[in-house]
């Protein structure tokens, strides 16, 4: 959704409450695609802090669909972001290079919510996400969950280079 920020500069101090809802179904994340589920209205305030500069606080709710790190079952992880930003409206590229601020959210006097929120969110995604603790993730000789069934393949998969020493090993056991 975007969010026209043109009234706000009629004067200092002026402030602006909005209630948005989120357009994106899916994010898309550096290592994969997520769905978007339990999105509930975003809800910013925006104040007009002078010299063409805003300020913009608000929340969002939701959860992302992201699968488990070991045995790769989706996973519905909440989120629940405070927004805390400052909008330098239109700075020329000698501030723009200062301030070390990059604003893909903003496109003159508009405003890109899913873009603000996509971006609050890259800063918060977990490392890793697990279905439970104790999950046991999936058997990497035939593919099967390891939570739900056990297979019988021989998971004791030596590293090639100690075949000399297991070698040795299987003589001492012969004695």
């Amino acid at each position: 959704m975007q969010i026209n920020l043109t009234e706000l500069f009629t004067r200092d101090g002026k402030e602006l409450d909005v209630t948005a809802e989120l357009d994106m179904t899916a994010f898309d994340a550096p290592d994969g695609v997520y769905e978007l589920t339990d999105r509930k209205p975003v809800r910013l305030h925006f104040t007009n802090l002078g010299d063409r500069t805003l300020g913009v606080e608000g929340s969002a709710q939701f959860a992302l669909l992201i699968p488990c790190s070991r045995c790769l079952e989706p996973v519905k992880v909440p989120f629940e972001l405070d927004i805390t930003r400052t909008l330098l409206m239109e700075p020329s590229d000698k501030e723009r290079a200062e301030a070390l601020e990059e604003q893909p959210y903003l496109q003159g006097y508009e405003l890109d919510v899913d873009q603000l929120v996509c971006d609050e969110l890259l800063l918060n995604l977990p490392m890793k996400v697990l279905c439970k603790e104790d999950c046991k993730g999936i058997c990497n000789r035939c593919g099967a969950n390891l939570n739900r069934t056990d297979c019988n393949c021989d998971r004791s998969s030596l590293d090639p280079r100690m075949s000399v020493i297991m070698d040795i090993f299987n003589q001492f056991k012969e004695v």
